[in-house]
């Protein structure tokens, strides 16, 4: 099977769910035609060539980073551009840690595939986010000690410290292995 690879990861969490992706395929009868990471503002010109690449495989696995409850408008534009193609999604988010949650996110992004592609599948975890969040969480605790969404909100970021983690990577392999009958 050839499959494309194309990642947008702004901290570098999606980045590593695509690495246990990539060393999957090596090991196995998958032949990588396409492996693009997105910058993240691609400009018009990195997308159509990220597409055309794309459109060459059997399937293409698409990962990106959570942005305000979907992916980005440059994910976004190239996901609409895989007419007639098996799409894998994956991808991670600061906040989580509830199934229910990241099946929200997946059902925003698949509403940039056109009708004809088929959403093979679909894998969210949780990544750590950069100090400066934070410290915005700390701002709102200091001005309302007594603030539980704001402690929540602290707690949510101490326990996405820790993602992705081996067992997130382990499941993102699985979860495209499943999807696309690898």
């Amino acid at each position: 099977m050839n499959i494309a690879l194309i990642t947008n990861s702004k901290s570098g969490n999606t980045a590593q769910l695509a690495q246990a992706l990539r060393e999957a395929f090596a090991v196995s009868d998958v032949q990588l035609v396409c492996d693009v990471e997105l910058p993240d503002a691609p400009d018009t010109t990195q997308l159509e060539d990220a597409a055309g690449q794309a459109l060459l495989a059997d399937a293409i696995c698409v990962g990106f980073w959570c942005d305000k409850g979907s992916c980005t408008e440059g994910v976004a534009k190239l996901l609409e551009r895989m007419d007639g193609k098996r799409v894998f999604l994956f991808g991670t988010c600061g906040f989580g840690g509830s199934q229910e949650y990241f099946d929200q996110i997946i059902e925003r992004v698949k509403e940039h595939l056109p009708q004809t592609a088929e959403l093979a599948g679909a894998f969210m975890c949780q990544g750590k986010m950069g100090p400066g969040v934070r410290a915005r969480y700390e701002a709102m605790l200091a001005k309302d000690p007594t603030d539980a969404r704001a402690q929540a909100l602290i707690d949510n970021f101490d326990a996405a410290l820790a993602h992705p983690n081996v067992d997130d990577l382990d499941a993102v392999v699985s979860s495209a292995a499943r999807a696309l009958g690898l």
